[in-house]
């Protein structure tokens, strides 16, 4: 009798011990299946993310992504140019400042040195036209006497006769500072008569349909309704740009104002994983800042 109780006892103290094991198995299964919290609770909060037109694609779809694996979070991504993401998030009024610039070229030392700088992925500019503009190449000289005003008509850079209207974006762009920093070599004046617009996606539409337009894009932006121009010879491939051969292209920067939240971190960390860096940012023309063979520096500098 004492033998059958005790190996009773036996077989129901085994099993007690598996199903345990097995729920814990479960729960470290689950643990950091939510897009970065690895604490295995789940992530609530809202974010806000405001700033360069030529990062929103990117942050964008990334954001639909993290929303998706984690229910209780709400982003929200706004345009309005890199200037306007710094100033919001030294602010405190984003999360989030997406810039294609180094926060020190648009805010002033004090203001830069609090924020904390995430770079996510590297974007490169081309110059685009209206597909019917005859032009394949232009020089940095070509391009400076364009957007200064001394070049006004196609003919005078190897065109057809026709009026170029120049597609230009805000004094507050990180496409803009971009652009003239690396294409031009100055910065430049709003000329009277050029079109001023604060969205990459509108360059585009207004460059596509315009007689005599040009802009220029981020990559992510290219697509067949614009004509891509080679600069000094050189076309803005992933390659080109990663061995420094082309040189218009800067870091895309998310900005935060000190350490991030919790959920702030993760979103910033999900963006940075394989599942992003390799899928997203390729596709959307982006280039992994992993595979460039050259770095820059604030002030412009290229080290390798």
């Amino acid at each position: 009798m004492k033998k059958s109780l005790m190996l009773v006892l036996t077989l129901i103290l085994t099993f007690t011990l598996a199903a345990c094991g097995q729920n814990n198995t479960a729960k470290n299964n689950t643990s950091g299946s939510n897009g970065g919290n690895s604490t295995g609770s789940e992530l609530s909060g809202s974010i806000l993310a405001v700033g360069s037109s030529a990062l929103q694609p990117l942050v964008d779809q990334a954001s639909q992504k993290f929303m998706d694996l984690n229910p209780k979070v709400s982003i929200q991504v706004q345009g309005g140019g890199s200037g306007t993401g710094l100033t919001q998030v030294s602010g405190g009024q984003a999360d989030i400042g997406n810039s294609d610039v180094f926060a020190e070229e648009k805010l002033e030392a004090a203001e830069a040195g609090e924020l904390v700088d995430h770079q996510v992925a590297v974007v490169a500019m081309a110059t685009v036209i209206n597909p019917d503009v005859n032009v394949d190449n232009l020089t940095k000289d070509q391009l400076v006497q364009i957007f200064t005003g001394k070049v006004t008509n196609w003919s005078e850079v190897g065109g057809n006769d026709q009026a170029i209207q120049i597609i230009n974006r805000p004094s507050s762009s990180g496409t803009r500072a971009t652009f003239e920093k690396y294409a031009l070599g100055t910065k430049t004046e709003d000329l009277k008569g050029a079109i001023q617009e604060d969205s990459s996606g509108t360059v585009k539409k207004l460059v596509s349909e315009t007689p005599g337009a040009i802009g220029y894009l981020a990559l992510s932006y290219l697509d067949d309704s614009v004509k891509e121009v080679k600069y000094e010879g050189v076309e803005a491939t992933v390659d080109n740009v990663a061995n420094g051969t082309y040189p218009v292209w800067a870091y895309e920067h998310m900005y935060t104002k000190g350490e991030a939240s919790e959920v702030v971190k993760a979103f910033l960390d999900f963006i940075a994983s394989d599942e992003v860096q390799n899928a997203d940012v390729v596709e959307l023309g982006y280039i992994p800042a992993s595979q460039m063979q050259v770095k820059r520096d604030v002030d412009g500098n290229i080290t390798k």
